[in-house]
């Protein structure tokens, strides 16, 4: 029966196609409006990595004391000093870890008719790879060794080895970057974790995907500074050697941690360290370490900008008041239908058989408005770089799970709403119905 009713409700929608429509654009409108602002908000605040999320950690160490961070809430800096970098990194204490912080590179490309051009790059660590589950074209990341020996390597990302080699495994070529050649180990597929987790304290979430990467060990032997934010409660010395003895913090540490006893046990660590550091005379002031995952340090930083949140509310609200409209056209649609129920009531048919017939129906007419809202959807999604940041914007996406979940929800609300005027059609007293017609 339930296909023969759709059957039904599919003859129907022709048979009072104004009113039809208005149904049809009314939810196709709202399902659109709301389906184009979630996109935003689904692209802004997913999990960037979400098979490794819950085993990577930030850390932060408050190197600057009660008096400074009172401002902040008695929240330590957003990154660590070069100093504890070092110690850290020394003690190896995590299952693997990582420190990195972006640069300013310009490169150079062997023709000379190019000009040439900047690249998103960062100093980091050979874990980093393995940490964060980035995918290779072709080879490999560098070695621990060659984080030792400060080797002139690099990983470059599939765009800019598309640019420099036109695609072609560039693995054991080299880049000459501000005039120093860099051999390549490996060379990225397609990465752009978003939001930018790795980097979310100077990227605010979102950005450029990563173009390069090089070794920590030769960017400090450079002298090469950062491109991101310094945190300083003071002005450092002059010189190379007196700022990474500072304590300025600029680089981000990451750490993975299988599970959580093995996290509790490394902040337990973190706090032995500061502490370290109290009696050792550096910090005058008890331990204070944070160890946030991933999605806490995006919940911490604030990353899912509050526009994207107010408009998803908004665009839900807005589907809210087309439905509302809704519900008074189907009301209007059904009980024409008045004389229709009262025979088949009085020839023996159940209330539920009205209310299969009519649910039915309603969902049909919410499939026509979820197929409508579809390009409306799209359209939507066009035009979010009008309301949103460009960067934000170019997230959103009309994927086949977000097509599917809008016509979803084109039909359940479109049944849900439905229920009020069924209900009232299917109250009809097929005597009095009968004998005043």
């Amino acid at each position: 029966m339930l296909g023969y009713y759709f059957r039904l409700g599919l003859r129907r929608l022709s048979r009072h196609p104004a009113l039809t429509a208005l149904m049809v654009a009314s939810i196709a409108i709202g399902v659109a409006t709301s389906m184009t602002t979630y996109a935003v908000f689904r692209a802004t605040s997913g999990d960037p990595i979400p098979e490794r999320s819950a085993q990577l950690y930030t850390l932060q160490i408050d190197n600057w004391g009660p008096d400074v961070t009172v401002e902040r809430g008695g929240e330590p800096p957003r990154a660590i000093t070069y100093r504890d970098t070092i110690a850290l990194m020394r003690d190896q204490h995590a299952r693997r870890q990582t420190a990195m912080y972006p640069l300013t590179s310009l490169i150079i490309p062997d023709d000379p008719a190019r000009l040439p051009f900047p690249a998103k790059s960062y100093a980091t660590y050979a874990q980093t790879f393995a940490m964060f589950q980035v995918p290779f074209l072709y080879g490999q990341g560098w070695t621990d060794q060659d984080d030792e020996a400060r080797a002139d390597v690099t990983v470059i990302s599939r765009s800019l080895n598309d640019s420099l080699f036109g695609g072609v495994n560039s693995v054991g070529r080299t880049v000459s970057i501000e005039g120093r050649s860099y051999r390549v180990t490996g060379v990225m597929d397609d990465w752009n974790p978003q939001p930018i987790f790795y980097d979310a304290a100077n990227t605010k979430g979102f950005g450029r995907p990563a173009e390069l990467f090089m070794p920590f060990t030769l960017a400090i032997n450079l002298e090469l500074p950062t491109a991101g934010s310094r945190s300083c409660y003071k002005t450092p010395d002059a010189g190379w050697e007196a700022w990474l003895q500072s304590e300025c913090a600029w680089v981000a540490y990451w750490v993975e941690l299988p599970d959580a006893a093995t996290a509790e046990e490394y902040r337990n660590y973190l706090h032995n360290y500061a502490s370290q550091q109290q009696q050792s005379g550096r910090f005058d002031w008890p331990a204070n370490v944070r160890l946030h995952t991933v999605l806490e340090w995006l919940d911490y930083l604030k990353i899912v900008p509050a526009e994207s949140k107010m408009s998803a509310l908004l665009g839900f609200g807005f589907l809210l008041i087309c439905l509302v409209n809704t519900i008074g056209l189907l009301l209007a649609r059904f009980m024409r239908r008045a004389q229709e129920v009262a025979v088949r009531r009085a020839l023996g048919a159940p209330r539920s058989a009205i209310y299969q017939q009519f649910l039915v129906e309603a969902g049909t007419v919410g499939l026509a408005g979820g197929l409508v809202g579809l390009p409306l959807t799209a359209l939507g999604i066009v035009g979010a770089g009008l309301v949103f940041e460009p960067q934000i914007a170019r997230l959103a996406v009309l994927d086949v799970p977000l097509a599917i979940l809008t016509v979803l929800v084109a039909v359940v609300s479109t049944v849900l709403v439905a229920l009020y005027p069924v209900w009232r059609t299917a109250q009809i007293q097929p005597a009095w119905q009968l004998s005043t017609n």
